[in-house]
């Protein structure tokens, strides 16, 4: 069994399309019927994320941790103990590609960091800022990105490495950390493929939010 982790803090607007997405993702024909069981962590919501995650066939699970680190903790203990081998995770302001999973997997790794795609730019995001992302952003093979939005992981490997911390920001750049001191085979990919929002406001204080921003205001 396949587990998809979404963290979800007041995501309202763009909660249905991940859904969507991850449904059709968990449907395709390359995983031959095995079961893909969705899981969205609600964190401290106040707008209608619960009533959105309520209409369709996932689960959900609320906290009051605002923390997106304790979430992903949280969300990864719901699908082990239901005996998941393998969580992929993404993020509510994401769309995953409808072979994402079957890309994840394809690789044959302990854990897949794969890249993102910017939706649409953010209207403060001009010309020279976007040169200056495309500059230092390489979505290729063999890159060194870190992305919750796109990141897959064993459950074997998950555990011998400890696990998601309690971090505000980069509780995925400290588990992939991890997972290289534990001698873990990790792909870095771009063939999984996630478009994701390239919105300012960021739920999550020094995410790619924050990365865009600093970005855009540049020079």
């Amino acid at each position: 069994m396949i587990g998809i982790l979404i963290p979800a803090h007041n995501e309202e607007d763009l909660l249905e399309e991940c859904l969507q997405a991850a449904l059709l993702a968990a449907q395709h024909e390359s995983l031959l019927g095995e079961t893909v069981e969705v899981l969205v962590v609600l964190d401290s919501c106040t707008d209608r994320s619960s009533e959105i995650v309520g209409s369709y066939p996932v689960h959900s699970m609320a906290i009051e941790a605002r923390n997106v680190g304790q979430a992903r903790a949280a969300g990864a203990r719901f699908l082990l103990d239901r005996g998941v081998r393998w969580i992929s995770c993404s993020d509510a302001d994401s769309r995953v590609a409808h072979d994402w999973l079957v890309a994840q997997l394809a690789l044959g790794a302990d854990a897949v960091c794969g890249t993102v795609t910017v939706d649409a730019w953010h209207e403060s995001f001009d010309e020279s800022a976007q040169i200056r992302y495309h500059q230092q952003y390489q979505p290729r093979e063999g890159h060194r990105h870190i992305h919750g939005a796109n990141l897959g992981i064993s459950a074997e490997a998950y555990r011998r490495a400890g696990g998601f911390e309690p971090l505000a920001c980069d509780e995925d750049v400290q588990l992939v950390r991890q997972l290289e001191r534990c001698g873990a085979n990790i792909a870095w990919s771009q063939r999984p493929q996630v478009l994701t929002s390239a919105r300012l406001d960021s739920r999550a204080r020094g995410g790619f939010g924050d990365f865009l921003r600093d970005m855009a205001q540049i020079g």
